[in-house]
């Protein structure tokens, strides 16, 4: 069976794992946590980042950090993990989802303005498979409303919307380095702060309330509690794994940019005969390469069709249940408008094998599996 990810793993993870270990210094902020800010700052073109426990607890920073509070709205696609939900409505938010673009399954830039209120305070674009949403027409929006905008940039580690790293391009972006995202450190994530002015709040909110950083860096003589907070510290140990993908981050890039275009020229004959969609990268975006992904008719071909994967020896899967269908988002929020695309294309969707390291031919055994199936269907 070729499985559909394996986590990343370049092999000197367990080398730096011990040298962590060596270094006496395994809780956070150690050498590892050091040299995984000072690459994510400049693939982040100068931008504060600060490593976290997990994008979650990254988005659950911004909304702390936003000041979020009950009864404030947040307007984002229903098509997203709910951790995207989850960080706002942990702070009372009531969510507004709005429809997504059948092309790249990004938030409908179209559809924010007409679900702003005046409790509105924030928009969280989610870049979905590493493909930049329409930021420069969302963070307009923003202004015109004086809204936040915090970037779900997840899937987006090493991708760009014209020329900007994403997650640098609203007030705050937050990544994923769990182990299906293309760096990892099994658990993970980070926060970008792209105003200086987050920068003392963020730490003081990662470091359980404390000024404990400041401490560290020798600028106060003690650290005493001086805020709400809560412990969104890795440890180096997490950090020491995901080094050792940074340090070989564009031999990654290149190797799942090559296996990306493999899938897309295979699949391409059945896309330009109507039979399946394929992804789509908008002019002056840079994708990653995060996954790959093509869309069947409807539910019950996707269906079928992941069944004859499986025979075939491939696992494919579906991805995002829409939140606005789940029990839990029926009650914190309301979606905005119709859904015309969210829950069509989230039932055509289908997600092939991809991972660093992905054979050639298990990429070509996938693509004959997809036509085998087309042939009979």
């Amino acid at each position: 069976m070729i499985t559909f990810n394996k986590p990343p793993f370049v092999g000197t993870e367990l080398g730096y794992i011990k040298k962590a270990i060596d270094n006496k210094k395994i809780s956070g902020d150690g050498e590892f946590t050091k040299r995984c800010k000072a690459w994510l700052e400049e693939d982040c073109q100068g931008a504060d980042v600060l490593l976290t426990t997990s994008c979650t607890h990254a988005l659950e920073m911004a909304a702390l950090l936003l000041d979020i509070q009950p009864g404030d709205e947040v307007i984002m696609p229903a098509y997203t993990f709910v951790s995207t939900a989850d960080a706002f409505i942990l702070r009372g938010a009531r969510i507004v989802f709005v429809d997504i673009r059948p092309d790249t399954n990004n938030i409908d830039e179209k559809r924010i303005e007409e679900a702003i209120t005046d409790k509105t305070r924030a928009i969280v674009p989610v870049h979905y498979a590493g493909v930049a949403c329409e930021m420069d027409t969302i963070n307009a929006i923003a202004r015109r409303h004086g809204l936040y905008v915090v970037e779900d940039a997840a899937q987006g580690v090493h991708a760009y919307y014209k020329g900007r790293t994403l997650g640098t391009i609203g007030d705050i972006g937050c990544y994923s380095f769990h182990e299906t995202k293309n760096y990892s450190m099994g658990e993970g994530g980070a926060v970008v702060l792209n105003h200086p002015e987050y920068r003392e709040k963020a730490e003081i909110i990662r470091e359980k309330g404390t000024n404990r950083s400041r401490f560290f860096r020798g600028e106060i003589d003690k650290y005493t509690w001086v805020d709400q907070g809560s412990s969104y510290l890795p440890s180096d140990l997490n950090a020491a794994y995901l080094w050792a993908q940074l340090e070989v981050a564009e031999a990654i890039n290149t190797d799942r940019l090559a296996n990306w275009q493999r899938y897309y020229d295979g699949l391409k004959d059945l896309a330009d005969a109507g039979r399946i969609g394929l992804p789509v990268v908008p002019e002056g975006c840079v994708h990653n390469a995060h996954m790959f992904y093509i869309k069947a008719k409807d539910l019950e071909e996707r269906s079928a069709l992941i069944a004859h994967m499986k025979e075939a020896g491939v696992q494919a899967i579906f991805h995002y249940i829409p939140l606005h269908t789940s029990p839990e988002g029926k009650k914190v929020g309301v979606f905005h408008g119709e859904d015309r695309y969210t829950t069509r294309e989230s039932e055509r969707l289908m997600r092939l094998p991809m991972y660093y390291g992905l054979e050639a031919a298990d990429v070509d055994r996938a693509i004959d599996a997809v036509h085998g199936f087309y042939r009979k269907h």
